[in-house]
């Protein structure tokens, strides 16, 4: 890896100050960024400038920095979490830019994720199309089995891991042509299916799901691939697949 240094660039940012507001893309001019800082820090050092300059900073979601919420979800250069692959925007880092470049950082683009205010959106669909699913049932009278005394295929429980390593932040919704949020729901889906503990409710649960995907706004799957190719986590689009085979099944 180099060594840092400091480079200067122009961002041209997506500001809009509220949900019913006209939004418009604003340029600003950020010197003496180093290349070791995150895209999140950059935004940071932005911030601090606008505020010194007694100019509104630029509203945008973050929590943990580590690659696992999900919560930093942007749209940069045209590719969700920008132009590294399988991270997310807080774990970008400025030496994929260089000196001089232009930026364009933007919100998720979708009917079902509308923004509340700059480069923040409203992901609570998600949280809906999951409280849809339901609950896991077990036995609580005394004798609940010990999960891990279930015996489940080394294959399927690597599988199921996979789609629960799924964090929601909607980069498959933001890159896909149609808006469709089939990756998502699919791994939400599958890390049920696949175990035995998930059996129970799996008819309504993959009914419920879909139900409430489609009143949320989110578009069809055109198997374009998109998605996988962006996602942070690598989510297969065999999840997709077996979302389609789980409904079909639930509707038989």
């Amino acid at each position: 890896m180099s060594a840092a240094k400091n480079i200067n660039i122009t961002l041209k940012i997506w500001r809009q100050k509220n949900a019913k507001a006209k939004g418009a893309i604003e340029t600003y001019k950020l010197d003496n960024v180093s290349t070791a800082s995150s895209f999140l820090e950059m935004l940071d050092q932005l911030n601090e400038q606008l505020v010194n300059d007694r100019k509104e900073p630029v509203a945008f979601d973050h929590d943990c920095r580590e690659g696992i919420c999900g919560a930093c979800s942007l749209y940069i250069n045209g590719r969700a979490h920008g132009p590294d692959t399988g991270i997310t925007t807080c774990q970008l880092h400025m030496r994929m830019f260089n000196d001089g470049d232009t930026i364009f950082v933007e919100p998720w683009r979708s009917k079902a994720f509308p923004v509340i205010k700059d480069l923040v959106v409203d992901r609570m669909a998600f949280e809906r199309i999951q409280q849809a699913g339901g609950f896991v049932s077990v036995n609580t009278s005394g004798n609940t089995i010990d999960a891990n005394s279930i015996p489940i295929p080394k294959h399927d429980a690597d599988h199921a891991f996979m789609a629960a390593a799924c964090i929601g932040c909607g980069a498959c919704v933001a890159t896909c042509v149609n808006g469709s949020a089939m990756l998502f729901v699919g791994a939400k889906v599958s890390q049920y299916a696949l175990l035995p503990q998930g059996k129970v409710e799996a008819t309504e649960r993959v009914l419920s799901m879909v139900r409430q995907m489609d009143e949320e706004g989110f578009g069809n799957c055109t198997n374009i691939g998109a998605c996988e190719v962006e996602c942070p986590k690598g989510i297969s689009l065999e999840n997709i697949a077996r979302l389609n085979r789980e409904y079909l099944k639930a509707n038989l």
